[in-house]
């Protein structure tokens, strides 16, 4: 798992995971911010945890920095790369030695919203339903095939704030239904639509 921030998206997998409803388990976490939450939640629960700085570049990864965060990821033999609030755009060699494993979470019914303060975007433009989006990562921003998503309400009174943290709710329970899917191999890929196995 990658990710800049507290880390809640990473507590509910982890949670998910160690109930058995993910048949998997997380290898590493990887950071770019040194005193990011989702670090100190993995080494809480004894999950290898690591910042490897992402360089000088504001919205990506150095080409160096890139290449450490592959190392790392190949040397934990990850087969699945969830990113949990990993704020740094991935680019083609990243995006090149893990082809088709990489996986995100964005706050909004993709593909309205992408980018940034999809919560925000969603107020200013008024719309009664918003939401959050599980999807494979590809080299576009918030563009990669879509694996799930799960609608929140907008409420007349909402702020960024109220419904941002509703949509956190929602994250909370679509990403693991997501991955535990991926890992029991029950999705494919047909173009760019993701079909789901029903048993």
């Amino acid at each position: 798992m990658l990710g800049s921030g507290k880390g809640s998206n990473f507590a509910a997998i982890a949670g998910a995971c160690a109930a058995g409803s993910i048949p998997a388990e997380i290898a590493v976490v990887l950071s770019d911010v040194e005193s990011a939450g989702i670090l100190e939640h993995a080494r809480a629960g004894k999950i290898p945890a690591r910042f490897i700085p992402p360089g000088t570049f504001r919205t990506k990864l150095e080409e160096a920095a890139e290449r450490a965060y592959v190392e790392a990821l190949r040397a934990a033999r990850v087969d699945l790369i969830a990113l949990a609030g990993f704020m740094r755009v991935l680019k083609g060699d990243f995006l090149h030695a893990f082809e088709g494993r990489i996986v995100n979470i964005h706050p909004s019914l993709l593909p309205s919203f992408p980018g940034l303060e999809a919560w925000k975007q969603a107020l200013d433009h008024g719309v009664k339903f918003t939401g959050c989006t599980v999807h494979f990562v590809d080299a576009g921003v918030d563009a990669g095939p879509i694996i799930g998503q799960q609608t929140v309400p907008v409420r007349d009174d909402d702020t960024p704030e109220t419904l941002h943290q509703r949509i956190h709710v929602a994250e909370h329970e679509l990403y693991p239904k997501c991955l535990a899917a991926i890992a029991r191999g029950e999705i494919s890929v047909v173009g760019r639509r993701v079909v789901w196995k029903r048993s």
